[in-house]
């Protein structure tokens, strides 16, 4: 299926994340839809280095890539349930117990630090790295994404887009939090015109 580029204008990894479904103009998309539509979306997010998706691709089987992407629809729709539950005010210490299908995930990562250079700079540094043996780990930084949405994200800031059949979700960190749009480019453009059309109709 060709996809058109994924959206990433939630300002927050984890978001873009439940963003990887949405209508972007007419028909739904989903980007993740199957196995390549879910390396396609990590390579675009930049959650997995281009040489381990292309390791991963020649390594594991299209069916086991395409189960990995059912996985990976399941913890999105789990995912976004939560954050609408909670959406619009902070998050607190209760909400812990309803976070065992992600603390799951993160339980099974093979992350180790190793010593490597400075990437663009002069010198050594400390770079964490993981063991990619398995499709199943692809699941692995989409995890980490969404742990760090839930631990740093003010959920008093998350909103949902108000066009008309819009779904995406976005952290607003504008400085009035005013921001009403996924983007001004689709829903708010749409928006204006329906606002415009409105005018030009009560005048007649």
């Amino acid at each position: 299926m060709d996809r058109p580029p994924a959206m990433f204008v939630a300002d927050s990894l984890g978001l873009d994340f439940l963003n990887s479904v949405a209508t972007p103009v007419d028909a739904p998309v989903d980007w993740i839809d199957d196995g390549a539509g879910l390396i396609d979306w990590l390579s675009q997010a930049k959650l997995v280095p281009t040489k381990e998706l292309d390791a991963l691709k020649a390594r594991a089987r299209p069916v086991e890539l395409d189960k990995v992407a059912d996985q990976a629809r399941d913890l999105r729709e789990w995912f976004r349930g939560f954050v609408l539950g909670h959406a619009g005010r902070p998050l607190t210490a209760k909400a812990l117990h309803e976070l065992g299908p992600l603390n799951s995930i993160l339980a099974r990562d093979e992350a180790f630090l190793q010593i490597a250079p400075r990437h663009g700079q002069e010198g050594l540094a400390l770079q964490r790295t993981r063991r990619w043996q398995s499709a199943g780990a692809l699941l692995l930084p989409i995890g980490e994404a969404l742990a760090k949405f839930v631990c740093e994200e003010d959920f008093s800031n998350v909103k949902a887009c108000e066009g008309h059949n819009c779904t995406m979700l976005f952290a607003d960190h504008t400085r009035r939090r005013a921001r009403r749009w996924c983007t001004m480019a689709v829903c708010g453009n749409r928006a204006k015109q329906a606002a415009h059309r409105s005018r030009l109709k009560s005048r007649q």
